[in-house]
C-alpha cells in the first residue's frame, strides 16, 4: 500500500507531498475537491492547515477531510505529464 510521508502547503490550492515509494512533487487540488467535507477547504486559511495523519499516513485537514495516497499519486502523475511534453 502507498503511504504519504510528508505534506506541506505551497500556494493557492497546491500542496507538496512525499510518498513512501520515493516519489514526491506538487499537486494542484484546485477544482478537484468535491463534496461537503471539502467545502471548508475552499477557504485558503483552512486549506493551508494540511498535514499527514501519523497512523493512516494520508493527507488530512483539521475538519476531517482526507485524501487517499493513491488519488494524490494519480493526480501528481496526470499533472506532471503535460510538463514533460512541454519540455520534450
Amino acid at each position: 500500500m502507498l503511504h504519504i510521508k510528508s505534506a506541506k502547503y505551497v500556494s493557492d490550492y497546491i500542496i507538496w507531498v512525499a510518498f513512501d515509494d520515493g516519489t514526491s512533487g506538487e499537486v494542484d487540488l484546485d477544482g478537484v475537491l468535491h463534496g461537503p467535507v471539502f467545502e471548508p477547504l475552499k477557504n485558503l486559511t483552512t486549506f493551508q492547515k494540511v498535514s499527514v495523519d501519523p497512523e493512516l499516513e494520508t493527507v488530512i485537514w483539521p475538519n476531517g477531510a482526507d485524501l487517499a495516497p493513491e488519488f494524490l499519486k494519480d493526480l501528481l502523475n496526470k499533472q506532471a505529464q503535460p510538463a514533460l511534453k512541454a519540455h520534450g
